[in-house]
């Protein structure tokens, strides 16, 4: 096992609304190595981006709990207050590429000036010039062209808005990136190049990723380990080869079966339902009402347990070895 760059334990984030708190994430807990990717997949409102925000403390003014740990190089970020969060680890040492880079960039600043943006916010003493020799650094390494640095967002299509939104993330040259959702709405070839450039920027600079996708396929690209989110639980996470030949939650058997592939004739099986309420999640396991593996025990809440490979996984077939033998 390689050095720890970030171990998050017990990590809870509720948002308060009218109809009741939402539990966004809920215990979740994992740990990352230095140098590797992390891909978190799951549908649509399970918790994902509600995660990358919880690490970044992006938070909005309706939260009613933040809790748990989140150790970065051993340390604890919870403990930090906001101003020390934001001067020593916020686009310093944790950065990241927000989805829809269109809504991320000021379309009336120049994408030279956002790109400078965050150096001189955390480097008082840097010139003009060192500024930009960086950024024309970065846009290189991201393969756009230095003149592009002068153009305004709606000069560039959506695959080199991307690009800038990572060349933006990169330059203080941060040691994690949380990348959510950087393929979508973008065609097949330029997803291809995207990651093309990621892969690029982890074999070159040992940058450690957080990527948050819909795209299982996509994922397979440029992840060391995947995770599955489900109503604001982790409840799978294991070494990328493993949940691609051998996923075990029946929500991740589920998700792998919905993928296409080129390689056989297979029909997509879609998952039945809807997930439930983050308002008001169900006492058990969240995903029993849409699981043809439930039984008894699930109504009420598992453990996370770890398998062979080192695989976790938050389910009753694993915890319950007869069981396993009669539902798997």
């Amino acid at each position: 096992m390689g050095k720890i760059l970030l171990e998050v334990n017990n990590l809870k984030l509720y948002f308060k609304t009218k109809k009741g708190p939402v539990q966004a994430v809920d215990n979740v807990s994992f740990t990352l190595e230095e140098g590797k990717t992390l891909a978190i997949v799951g549908e649509s409102g399970c918790g994902k981006t509600s995660l990358t925000k919880a690490i970044l403390r992006l938070l909005p003014r309706n939260i009613m709990e933040y809790s748990g740990e989140i150790l970065f190089e051993g340390v604890d970020l919870m403990k930090y207050s906001d101003e020390q969060f934001r001067k020593e680890i916020r686009w310093k040492k944790i950065a990241m590429v927000p989805q829809a880079a269109m809504n991320s960039l000021n379309p009336v600043m120049r994408i030279e000036d956002q790109i400078t943006e965050p150096l001189f916010i955390h480097n008082r003493d840097m010139t003009k010039e060192e500024a930009v020799k960086r950024a024309c650094e970065v846009f290189q390494i991201v393969g756009l062209p230095l003149d592009f640095m002068r153009r305004y967002p709606f000069e560039l299509s959506g695959g080199m808005r991307q690009r800038a939104t990572i060349a933006m993330a990169l330059v203080t040259n941060p040691k994690l990136v949380l990348l959510d959702e950087p393929s979508s709405a973008l065609d097949l070839l330029t997803q291809a190049n995207l990651m093309n450039v990621l892969k690029k920027i982890k074999k070159e600079f040992g940058t450690t990723f957080i990527m948050i996708t819909h795209d299982i396929g996509t994922a397979s690209e440029l992840a060391d380990e995947v995770a599955v989110m489900y109503a604001g639980e982790m409840v799978e996470k294991c070494h990328a080869e493993y949940f691609y030949t051998d996923a075990r939650h029946p929500y991740s058997r589920k998700l792998m079966s919905s993928v296409p592939t080129l390689r056989e004739d297979k029909e997509l099986v879609f998952i039945p339902g809807q997930p439930p309420s983050l308002i008001n999640p169900p006492s058990g396991c969240r995903f029993a009402d849409r699981c043809d593996q439930r039984f008894a025990k699930c109504s009420q809440p598992p453990e996370a347990v770890e398998l062979e490979h080192g695989q976790q996984v938050k389910c009753w077939l694993y915890t319950e070895g007869s069981e396993v033998k009669k539902h798997a």
